[in-house]
């Protein structure tokens, strides 16, 4: 394990004081409940209309009109977990301050694939529910709906492009796609959703059963609309207009990194703390529509944001290639890992990769004395290491301890350590470095199976879950 760390007389001089305990903002806390609640009352009404509409008392038939209820409860359920798929991803502040990003990206898998699932069972029930009160064949029943009925036509479109999006969100599948491509194709979802959703309109008594009804459908498709409209691309365009963005210097980072400086008017109003990140999209030519999310790689300052990227595919090998003077988009900031979510007086940070990053930019802001910040660093190889001068300044102007753990990965229990180290069980090494355990926060960052593993170590050496802070934007 290669190690720097130092208490010189600068790095004591400069830092006199332990960073100040913090506690969870009640504000934090109240955005969390606002977000539970808007989403648990939303499904709670849906689900009354449905026993408004009778629903309660055609399930007691036990005929036909009971698989169709059985149809339109799973629809009425799948069209509202839709529209808050679309709406997770919106950027909504109440969401992002609620939820965080780590938070919002597991939600958006876990509703994607129930709501899918629910559409799938919403389409097999209302189909064999009219075939045996119409005593017809299923697949007859099934082709005079789409064929008959206002809508389908579209229903079904919006419901094949939705099938591809599921599919390809699957992670095994995702793994062979390139980011590029995955995220084109992931955007056929807003289309699908469009497509799939007027015939509720036309052909789902539920939504037209009373003016409450109708008047909760359109104002959710009202808001999902204008959320994407207002947050997705109306605030990212004149944000990055008024502060003028632009690329102003490209330099490698590591053997396999890139970093790049963007500079702008009054940056500090964008209100952007180390740790968190923005999506970016650089005006260099076709492709520059794709954002794509990169932590800050340093403490934001004055007319100056600092990011790095490993270069693993079209998107970050483009960053290469930036002239000076490239306009910049933004969205953000986002993201909740930062030093506001700090409880203990020292830091113990282990990132991998591009993961050490947002790390750096923690430190470079946080407050600590000489030993009491800890850095991890997991790479392939040591030339591979990210923003290695930042750190050594940390070392020694800062007193941060730093320890590299190169080389290839190992097949003992602790998958997140190399082979140099595989007889090492992860929570003893989490011990050894941070004996006083309880006096840490540990802020993880890099590849979502790495961290989780990395998560569970730390679990098992007695860190608390609210003491342990990371951020993945693997969806």
């Amino acid at each position: 394990m290669t190690t720097y760390a130092t208490t010189s007389a600068t790095a004591t001089s400069r830092v006199s004081a332990p960073a100040r305990v913090r506690r969870p903002s009640l504000s934090a806390q109240a955005w969390n409940a606002g977000a539970v609640a808007v989403i648990w009352l939303t499904s709670l009404f849906v689900v009354a209309l449905w026993v408004a509409g009778g629903g309660m008392q055609a399930l007691a038939g036990l005929d036909g009109e009971s698989i169709t209820t059985l149809g339109r409860i799973t629809g009425l359920v799948s069209a509202n977990l839709l529209l808050y798929q679309v709406l997770l991803m919106a950027r909504v502040p109440l969401f992002e301050r609620g939820f965080g990003r780590d938070g919002i990206t597991r939600m958006h898998r876990l509703v994607g694939f129930w709501s899918f699932w629910l559409m799938f069972a919403h389409i097999v029930l209302i189909t064999t529910g009219y075939a045996v009160t119409a005593q017809l064949n299923v697949f007859v029943q099934l082709w005079e709906l789409v064929v008959d009925y206002p809508g389908m036509l579209l229903a079904t479109a919006g419901t094949v492009l939705l099938v591809m999006v599921v599919v390809t969100s699957m992670r095994r599948v995702r793994r062979t796609l390139r980011y590029e491509s995955w995220h084109l194709l992931h955007l056929y979802g807003y289309l699908g959703v469009g497509l799939a959703l007027p015939h509720q309109l036309w052909t789902g008594a539920d939504f037209l059963s009373s003016p409450l009804a109708t008047f909760y459908w359109w104002t959710l498709w009202a808001v999902v609309a204008a959320s994407v409209v207002v947050f997705r691309i109306g605030m990212p365009l004149a944000r990055s207009l008024r502060h003028h963005l632009r690329v102003v210097g490209v330099a490698p980072d590591g053997h396999h990194g890139v970093a790049v400086r963007v500079t702008g008017r009054d940056l500090q109003r964008l209100g952007a703390k180390p740790g968190q990140f923005f999506v970016w999209r650089f005006l260099d030519g076709p492709g520059w529509t794709r954002g794509h999310p990169f932590s800050l790689a340093a403490a934001p300052r004055a007319g100056a944001l600092d990011i790095s990227a490993r270069v693993v595919g079209d998107g970050t090998s483009r960053l290469r290639s930036l002239a000076p003077g490239t306009r910049v988009l933004v969205e953000g900031p986002y993201g909740r890992m930062t030093a506001e979510e700090r409880t203990g007086t020292k830091l113990l940070m282990i990132g991998a990769g591009a993961g050490v990053a947002p790390l750096v930019s923690i430190l470079e802001g946080e407050r600590f004395v000489p030993g009491d910040a800890t850095l991890v660093t997991r790479d392939h190889d040591v030339a591979a290491g990210m923003r290695r001068a930042a750190v050594r300044e940390l070392v020694d102007r800062r007193g941060l301890r730093h320890f590299e753990l190169p080389g290839p990965r190992s097949d003992g229990g602790s998958s997140w350590l190399p082979i140099s180290h595989g007889q090492w069980r992860g929570r003893d090494l989490v011990r050894f470095l941070a004996p006083d355990l309880e006096a840490y926060d540990a802020f993880v960052c890099g590849p979502k199976p790495w961290m989780d593993a990395v998560v569970r170590d730390l679990r098992a050496a007695g860190m608390p879950a609210h003491a342990i802070h990371t951020e993945s934007f693997t969806v």
